[in-house]
């Protein structure tokens, strides 16, 4: 999940937080020290209960248990949005004073960290504990010179999920190409109702739109080329992307302000069902199938699509999508205590595994035999059933992408979707700043 940089004075702020605290949680020495007879390690996540009470309720179980079985640790937690999450890891990267335990994203997120030695490297771990577990190109999305530095939690893919009454209703079928979906979104306003909610403030949510139109445009390997070097991000492939995206924009098929809308409060108009659709990862899983706080008529209306091909486009496969493994969890290279907290953070992992699925609804990044699965959601065997027959995965651009180029590329995608750049601003900027980080 993808995010904005705080303002410089924010950070300021948070950097004064860290001093006064001591980054420490309430009963924690803040450092992984023993006090009161017990080792204390900090662990930092970025799950809420009040908006992802799946995977806060089964973490917080996994550390009761951990620390049932080692009567001598205690975990000290810190939760934090996603947003407040991303920018103070970064601030306590920068002072060198990250948690014990933590989760970062991959690739380009994780790779300063790596790079820098703050991050510590996990290959033992995979070797002894994980060997042949994990979902093929997961590991190696934190992987960097031969190290590797997180065990990957989770895979995420991202689809069109949407109100199957509400197509009922207005007799939509599902679209098989873009020019169906658009098709779509002209019944649904035509009756009153919002095509499709996304919440473009941030920046990252909207980018999901613009990455599959690139992929079905451009083929699937367009946006990681761009990454590499092997095409521009000038690309007439990329631009008709953005052109598409602000033409869904002017045909009024996205919700009225998302500029000013967080993706959780985008979320809100298709739980609500004022839209018909939302285009998000299988992260929101479980909150269109086992969360409580959903109700269980509407969890009997949510279905999904794969996003539409492009008439002419180079994506010529369905089965290709945008998505990537997630977070993962890391060991900071200067805990006091690295291996009490490799101890924590493999079982952490492997117990994530074995529970997600079943207890949370939560895909996870090592293998799952779905036979051995009972009482869960169908959406969830269908899932894994798309997982194991793609034919691409593309990992999300601003997640390989650099940081600096990651918060620009969020930015963009706002000023997109506001229709304060044109699209060939958007991809030329972009290109400008990639150039600027090749030459590093």
């Amino acid at each position: 999940m993808k995010r904005k940089a705080l303002t410089a004075l924010t950070l300021i702020c948070l950097l004064i937080g860290i001093v006064l605290t001591g980054c420490s949680s309430e009963g924690s020495s803040g450092d992984g020290s023993a006090s009161g007879g017990k080792i204390h390690l900090k662990f930092m996540h970025d799950w809420p209960k009040g908006s992802s009470p799946a995977y806060f309720n089964l973490v917080n179980e996994i550390i009761k248990d951990f620390e049932d079985k080692h009567k001598n640790v205690k975990i000290d937690v810190e939760v934090l949005n996603p947003d407040q999450y991303r920018d103070k890891i970064k601030v306590l990267g920068a002072s060198n004073e990250l948690p014990d335990v933590g989760l970062t994203w991959s690739n380009g997120f994780a790779k300063p960290f790596a790079t820098g030695g703050q991050f510590t490297p996990l290959n033992d771990i995979i070797d002894k504990d994980f060997k042949d577990q994990f979902v093929p190109g997961t590991v190696e999305s934190y992987t960097f010179d031969g190290k590797s530095y997180a065990l990957p939690m989770e895979m995420n893919i991202t689809y069109i999920f949407y109100n199957k009454e509400i197509f009922k209703k207005y007799h939509i079928d599902v679209p098989k190409t873009f020019d169906e979906l658009k098709q779509a979104g002209e019944v649904l306003k035509k009756n009153g109702v919002i095509p499709a909610t996304v919440g473009s403030k941030d920046g990252w949510p909207a980018s999901m739109w613009f990455m599959y139109l690139a992929d079905r445009i451009g083929g699937p390997t367009i946006l990681t080329d761009v990454i590499n070097g092997k095409v521009k991000m000038t690309d007439p492939a990329i631009v008709k992307a953005a052109q598409e995206v602000q033409n869904l924009v002017d045909d009024g098929f996205f919700v009225k302000g998302n500029t000013a809308l967080s993706n959780d409060e985008a979320k809100g108009y298709f739980l609500n069902e004022k839209a018909a659709m939302f285009l998000t990862a299988t992260w929101e899983l479980p909150n269109f199938t086992t969360s409580p706080d959903t109700s269980k008529a509407f969890k009997e209306k949510v279905g999904y699509f794969k996003f539409p091909l492009y008439e002419g486009g180079k994506g010529t496969d369905i089965n290709s999508y945008v998505g990537g493994p997630g977070l993962g969890v890391f060991v900071a290279e200067n805990s006091k205590h690295k291996d009490v907290a490799k101890d924590f953070a493999t079982y952490l992992v492997k117990e994530w595994g074995k529970r997600s699925v079943e207890k949370a609804g939560i895909l996870p990044a090592t293998k799952v035999n779905t036979d051995g699965l009972k009482n869960v959601h169908p959406m969830y065997l269908d899932v894994l059933k798309d997982i194991n027959e793609a034919s691409n995965v593309t990992t999300w651009f601003d997640t390989q992408a650099s940081p600096n180029v990651s918060e620009l590329h969020h930015d963009m995608m706002t000023a997109l979707f506001g229709k304060q750049v044109t699209p060939e601003e958007f991809a030329q900027k972009q290109a400008d700043a990639l150039a600027k980080e090749a030459k590093k």
